[in-house]
């Protein structure tokens, strides 16, 4: 069976070899063995349960079920898989009644290789009748966390899992990111493991750089903030890479987005308390890069993957480590450098402990930690592995505030507001003007600037061009916003949004063109082409971009420049289903690509 799982490995997910901790987890339950799994945010533990399953079903031995806690993983998990060419559905709430009936029938004739299930559904008495009608190779619990009155998510439900265990004989693994030692324990008597094998990954993540900032109020939250998106190139509306920012409260949540937005950053916000069309529309725009930064309490949470997350600020400190540490690990997923920040101030201690529950007499010992931790002044990366392997044999990462020595350095800009008459030169320069303009063009012209830039829009002949070059570029912004603020300027247009006074008409938008012109490969990197091909098939589909293939098959494809299938098929994280399905276009585009920039 061994064979068997890395055949799967290499033919479905397209990739050659295990990842750290992998491995372990795979030939513990293809050996018929429990398995206790605890690997580290963006280490790949679902190919821990989603190999032997495939495996198992073409053995023929039964399905496996994934008790999942959030319908939007099992959809994304499902469609990915199923993507692959892998039998696999959910049963959900958000399912009608006919998708009900057919997955339910799917499931009685023994035709699903895996079955994603809530652990409201995993405990029904009747679910537990449709089971007894099918055999089962395998019960998965993720999230098994979870399970904990001492773990930072604890659901009642999880509880009662251990029912599962009566129903067969096949093994059990349970997984996750964030859990000590005393969690593992408690795992793994409440879900009934008999002697499992426990695998424990490495939790350093190399790539990402972890700081604290102690702040005084929310004025310096809200710079320090904005620092730390603009050293990740996060401003400008187009680009690499996204950002997230995690706040305690929905309240805060919703005033932290408007002010990014304010201050220049494509940004949108995601709270439990909006509509569930409100939050996937946020979702949406976050996943198509349509919002750069995204602000969010921790509602979006479990299931979040995107490779290319380069800073992950929390606003406010969360209630334990364990959560930091999943909502951190985010970031930098694809390997590239990572920014993981931690604002605390005393106030965020009190915040938290209004809104956890009271009855958890472990909360305030979480909050310790996260005290602590905030306090260290020794390396972050060595503190939070210790505390989820209860080991000290962690090397220092030498990339965080601790070990560069940059703890007590002050890294955020103080942005003065320009006195009254200088913000007069403003208002009177987009007088002159007639007509709206983007505030960081006026604000270069005002300063004297005389780029391109400048005179495509009409900038060079304004009367006050340079009559405000002693100040700085962030000053003049800064107090446009303020201006805003005060309605002596409004803002016009969300994707590229403009200032004018608040009289002036507005102006006519110009006539779509007929027709664009179509995209070639020879104008810009293959990469580029690729990413914007995989954007369009995800839009069809109604996958997620990633799900069509990561980033990192686009640098490998960029790089090897294959013409046959059989190269392609040596891309890492393809497979054959994905070449099945997309091959034939993505040689086409490096075809078309290679031969136009031979021109």
């Amino acid at each position: 069976m061994q064979h068997e799982a890395r055949s799967v490995l290499r033919d479905v997910f397209g990739y050659a070899e295990f990842r750290g901790g992998q491995a372990d987890a795979v030939d513990a339950v293809l050996g018929g063995r429990d398995a206790l799994v605890l690997l580290p945010t963006g280490a790949g533990k679902s190919l821990c349960y989603q190999v032997p399953a495939i495996a198992l079903a073409r053995a023929g031995r039964g399905m496996t079920i994934i008790v999942s806690p959030l319908i939007a993983l099992m959809n994304d998990q499902v469609s990915a898989l199923v993507g692959r060419g892998v039998a696999a559905a959910a049963l959900h709430s958000q399912l009608d009644e006919d998708e009900r009936r057919a997955v339910i029938g799917r499931l009685v004739r023994g035709e699903l290789a895996l079955l994603y299930v809530s652990p409201e559904r995993a405990v029904l008495d009747g679910f537990h009748r449709l089971l007894a009608r099918t055999p089962l190779a395998l019960v998965a619990i993720d999230e098994a966390h979870c399970v904990s009155q001492w773990g930072h998510d604890f659901r009642p439900e999880y509880l009662q899992l251990g029912a599962l265990r009566r129903l067969t004989d096949a093994p059990t693994i349970a997984l996750t990111a964030t859990a000590t030692p005393r969690v593992m324990a408690e795992i793994a008597r409440s879900l009934g493991l008999r002697a499992p094998a426990t695998i424990t990954g490495n939790f350093a993540r190399p790539n990402l750089a972890f700081s604290v900032h102690h702040v005084r109020d929310d004025a310096t939250r809200l710079a320090t903030t904005i620092a730390a998106l603009d050293r990740a190139g996060l401003r400008t509306r187009h680009g690499d890479g996204r950002g997230i920012v995690y706040c305690a409260t929905r309240k805060t949540t919703e005033r932290v987005a408007g002010e990014l937005a304010a201050a220049g950053f494509a940004a949108g916000h995601y709270h439990a308390g909006r509509t569930g069309f409100a939050r996937d529309r946020a979702q949406r725009a976050f996943a198509a890069g349509r919002t750069r930064v995204l602000v969010a309490t921790s509602a979006f949470g479990m299931g979040i993957d995107y490779p290319d997350v380069r800073a992950i600020v929390h606003y406010q400190a969360p209630g334990s480590l364990e959560a930091y540490y999943q909502e951190a690990g985010r970031a930098g997923r694809d390997g590239l450098p990572g920014a993981c920040v931690l604002l605390f101030g005393r106030g965020d201690l009190e915040t938290q402990r209004r809104l956890i529950d009271r009855a958890n007499a472990h909360a305030e010992d979480a909050l310790v930690e996260i005290e602590r931790y905030a306090n260290a002044a020794t390396c972050r990366q060595q503190l939070l592995c210790a505390h989820f392997t209860g080991t000290a044999d962690h090397p220092a990462c030498e990339r965080c505030d601790a070990c560069t020595g940059s703890i007590a350095e002050i890294t955020v800009p103080v942005i003065e507001l320009l006195a009254a008459p200088a913000q007069q030169v403003i208002l009177d320069a987009v007088a002159a003007l007639g007509r709206s303009i983007g505030k960081v063009n006026l604000a270069r012209a005002l300063r004297g600037s005389q780029s391109k830039a400048m005179a495509a829009h009409g900038l060079l002949h304004l009367p006050q061009h340079g009559a405000l070059r002693d100040a700085s570029e962030e000053s003049i912004v800064a107090s446009i916003e303020a201006l805003v603020r005060d309605r002596k300027l409004v803002r016009r247009g969300k994707k590229f949004p403009t200032i004018a006074l608040p009289n002036a008409s507005r102006p006519s938008r110009p006539a779509r063109a007929a027709t664009r012109p179509a995209r070639t490969g020879g104008g810009g990197s293959i990469a580029i082409e690729l990413d914007v091909y995989r954007k369009r098939m995800a839009r069809q589909l109604r996958w997620k971009s990633y799900m069509v293939f990561q980033r990192g098959a686009i640098v490998a494809i960029d790089r090897a420049r294959p013409t046959t299938k059989a190269e392609l098929a040596r891309i890492p994280g393809l497979g054959p289903a994905k070449i099945e399905r997309f091959g034939d276009d993505i040689l086409e585009l490096v075809r078309r690509y290679t031969t136009s920039s031979l021109r």
